[in-house]
């Protein structure tokens, strides 16, 4: 990934921050507990959802098997159908692809689909410094965008911002990206919507280069696919001479037959949907209709060293609904902004470490991120466990060591040896429990285990003393 957000702590510290915020937790309480109660009403009403989940799992595990036949499949269909297709090994050379794409037009702006790989590898900014301004169009992408900030749920990335405050970006900001807010805007829906749309519209229409990723892609047809609510996409997608996608390598899926497990899970696990309002699909280019010209970048940026890991790799499988997050107690409090990624909540916190490695402080710290409840897993349309990836990647990170892991690593090794040698024991008891009243309330060097609760008080007599004493 092109790395951790700029000056980002590890996430025990930027969480301590979020949990003081009250207006944070409230926007995020209400939003999370909404579209996690909508989602289940939507899935209970399928009886064979346990059937398309799993097929959903087995789908993807069998195209991450046999992912460089796939590709390869998709290469060739989309050059057959008149698109160019670029393969990108890290977020810098798709940046570099992408500039000179757009630069080859003679455009200095774009508009853009929501899309978490361009977010990943920090395409707004990269085309920025090369001179090219990149409009998001999608209602929260804007929102996040207007007010200089970072998105923070994969869904809903302004999910931290209630009605006054989006209000009042787009009074402030507006008129800087564009046409300006309409006189006297309130904090009503439809009038933010509707001034976002009148903001929008100049841009569509003006644009003659889109940008965009991809739900999924279809190998034997070279097809792309994005499920979106609002219609901007369909107009990125449609209207622009010249479509560029930059799509991650995981995001193939063998057939047509396939796709048609996740155009029932995904809608239903996101927005709590039958089906999306606009579900668009393209392959190529065509004379008639549509963009003129269509380049294909293929993302991998740590996708492949993560599909080396026999148990991180079920990580790629994800479809980014953000279920997980929705159900997440630790999101629920914490925000997004405190994963220092573009994914948060639990899924962020098995992709970023895998996706980035774990020699960061933020990204060593992320596998801690969770209560290891299995609400995630149980929520999952294509049943990552979450928890067990969690689990092993804090393995990793402990076998790299670190301050805290090194005092751990020799404290369990100190009482591996008391432990296997019972005189000692028998002696460490009884010396533990004649000194008991001079013992402190808080363990030096253990502040995470002790800042919130106090050392249980030693009793007088040890267990070996008393059975001796009792039962002998």
């Amino acid at each position: 990934m092109s790395g951790t957000y700029l000056g980002m702590p590890s996430f025990p510290k930027a969480a301590r921050e979020a949990v003081h915020d009250v207006t944070l937790r409230a926007n995020l309480r209400h939003a999370t507990h909404t579209i996690r109660d909508k989602r289940a009403k939507a899935v209970a009403e399928l009886e064979d959802w346990a059937l398309l989940r799993e097929a959903g799992k087995q789908i993807k595990n069998q195209t991450l098997r046999h992912l460089d036949r796939y590709l390869e499949q998709l290469e060739s269909a989309v050059v057959a159908a008149g698109g160019t297709v670029h393969w990108a090994a890290d977020a810098a050379e798709a940046n570099r692809i992408v500039a000179d794409l757009v630069k080859a037009t003679g455009q200095s702006e774009v508009v853009k689909v929501k899309s978490m790989a361009t977010q990943e590898i920090g395409l707004n900014e990269a085309l920025e410094a090369e001179g090219i301004a990149a409009y998001e169009t999608d209602l929260a992408e804007l929102i996040v965008q207007l007010g200089h900030d970072r998105p923070s749920h994969i869904l809903v990335p302004a999910i931290h911002r209630n009605r006054g405050e989006i209000r009042d970006i787009f009074r402030k900001k507006m008129g800087s990206w564009g046409r300006a807010a309409p006189e006297g805007l309130t904090d009503a829906p439809a009038e933010l919507a509707e001034a976002a749309r009148l903001h929008l519209r100049e841009k569509f229409l003006r644009a003659k280069v889109g940008i965009s990723g991809a739900n999924f892609m279809v190998a034997e047809t070279g097809t792309l696919v994005v499920f979106e609510s609002e219609g901007n996409g369909r107009m990125c997608l449609t209207l622009p001479e010249t479509l560029i996608s930059v799509v991650g390598i995981e995001k193939v899926v063998p057939t047509w037959r396939d796709l048609e497990v996740f155009l029932q899970t995904l809608p239903r696990s996101s927005t709590a949907e039958r089906m999306n309002p606009y579900t668009s699909m393209w392959t190529g280019t065509a004379d008639a209709d549509g963009p003129r010209t269509f380049h294909l970048v293929l993302l991998d940026n740590g996708r492949t060293e993560t599909l080396a890991d026999e148990v991180g790799r079920q990580a790629l499988r994800c479809i980014r609904c953000s279920a997980c997050l929705n159900v997440c107690p630790v999101y629920e409090r914490a925000g997004g902004h405190a994963y220092g990624s573009v994914y948060p909540g639990p899924i962020g916190a098995i992709l970023s470490p895998q996706l980035r490695g774990i020699q960061s402080e933020i990204d060593a710290s992320l596998p801690f991120a969770s209560s290891l409840c299995g609400a995630c897993y149980e929520v999952c349309p294509v049943a990552i466990d979450i928890p067990e990836v969690l689990l092993h990647l804090r393995e990793k990170v402990a076998e790299q060591g670190g301050k805290g892991h090194r005092v751990e690593k020799a404290a369990i090794k100190a009482a591996g040896w008391i432990l296997s040698h019972p005189a000692a024991l028998a002696a460490g008891e009884k010396a533990a429990a004649r000194t008991r009243k001079l013992h402190p309330k808080n363990l030096p060097g253990a502040g995470a285990w002790t800042a919130d609760r106090e050392l249980p008080e030693l009793p007088a007599q040890s267990f070996r003393d008393w059975w001796k004493k009792n039962r002998t």
